[in-house]
């Protein structure tokens, strides 16, 4: 393999790398070119010269070597071992030939795996998500704590002037390295919060095909703005003006309104703050809240859900407590015996409806 120059091009003075998807697929395409049949002393010079263009092309170039590494089955001797012994078959009727180019059709398609392989890497590079009832911590370049909630979805990009999170759903809880010359950008939807070194929670609830899309903060430690910012759909919420959050605080950014231009409610409160992260435990805390409302938070951790049945009346019945998250059905039981309903399965579901 050829060796990766030493050359310093803005890579020791602290601000991080940043590949883009062009420099992967470069990379990848020399990984390809160097593990081919043509490879030569010219073309090894020429990738040298390309990887000292920038760090960045450093970078790739050893992520995309060490992809090659770990694939599985991907090289050039098994490539070519197996086409050999394909080859060499005693009833192949084939020209002679023929039969030499399939050693370096299948070693093609070995590199162009390997190729998308590396590429894909650097495409996923800074996507983190949970499954339903799933939990994860992430520990981010700089330091900052990224703990998901269920069924979430963001994508991290870390730059030199700024760092940026995009939560494309569900839940984060945030505790952020603190570099004031880097601020901690969080989008969610039109909204996004800007921080240097806290904690804080950003939860995005949208409801696919409908119009009531919301966005709550709550600060936990330190001080972050709210703000609006371009991107996101424009029926999405966003604050009218930038709002500054104290510790213990907590806004919820919900479109009041029916036309594409709908106003954004902004409630600020102070919640239980042991309520908002207890899901880190993974617990559910009600205190005097609606049934209807308590079901939806449960829901959101299991593939049998809840739903009230026949009198809506029910959904407003007032529950209280501490519940183990993806525990739908122990939470359905405690509910019938508190207010004297059934809990009924029924395709896929739990129903809560009032005894007949």
């Amino acid at each position: 393999m050829v060796s990766r120059p030493s050359s310093p091009n803005g890579d020791n003075d602290g601000r991080p790398i940043v590949v883009t998807p062009q420099i992967a697929a470069e990379a990848a395409a020399w990984i390809a070119r160097l593990h081919g049949p043509r490879r030569t002393s010219q073309m090894e010079r020429e990738c040298l010269e390309w990887q000292g263009q920038s760090a960045a092309h450093r970078l790739a170039f050893e992520k995309c070597t060490d992809t090659w590494q770990d694939v599985a089955q991907i090289s050039l001797a098994n490539a070519f071992a197996s086409a050999s012994a394909s080859g060499s078959d005693s009833d192949d009727t084939r020209p002679r030939a023929g039969r030499a180019r399939w050693p370096a059709v299948i070693a093609a398609g070995a590199l162009l795996s390997v190729a998308a392989l590396s590429v894909q890497f650097w495409f996923n590079l800074g996507l983190h998500s949970t499954g339903l009832g799933e939990h994860r911590l992430v520990v981010l370049d700089d330091g900052t704590r990224m703990s998901l909630n269920t069924d979430s979805r963001v994508r991290v990009k870390m730059e030199a002037e700024r760092r940026d999170v995009e939560i494309e759903r569900g839940e984060a809880l945030f505790e952020v390295a603190k570099d004031v010359r880097r601020p901690f950008v969080v989008r969610a939807g039109r909204s996004e919060v800007v921080a240097t070194g806290t904690v804080f929670a950003v939860r995005l609830e949208s409801d696919p095909g409908q119009r009531d899309d919301a966005v709550a903060v709550t600060l936990i430690e330190g001080e972050v703005t709210v703000q609006a910012n371009r991107a996101g759909r424009s029926d999405q919420p966003a604050p009218a003006k930038a709002l500054v959050l104290h510790p213990g605080e907590r806004v919820r950014l919900v479109n009041v309104g029916s036309s594409s231009g709908d106003a954004t409610s902004a409630q600020v409160d102070r919640p239980r703050i042991e309520s908002i992260v207890a899901w880190r435990r993974g617990e559910a805390i009600f205190d005097n809240v609606p049934l209807s409302e308590a079901i939806a938070e449960v829901n959101r951790y299991s593939r049998m859900p809840i739903v009230i049945a026949g009198d809506a009346a029910v959904g407003r019945l007032r529950i209280s407590g501490n519940y183990r998250t993806g525990d739908t059905a122990g939470f359905a039981r405690d509910v019938a015996n508190l207010h004297d309903l059934v809990v009924l399965e029924h395709e896929g579901r739990l129903e809560l409806t009032k005894p007949q």
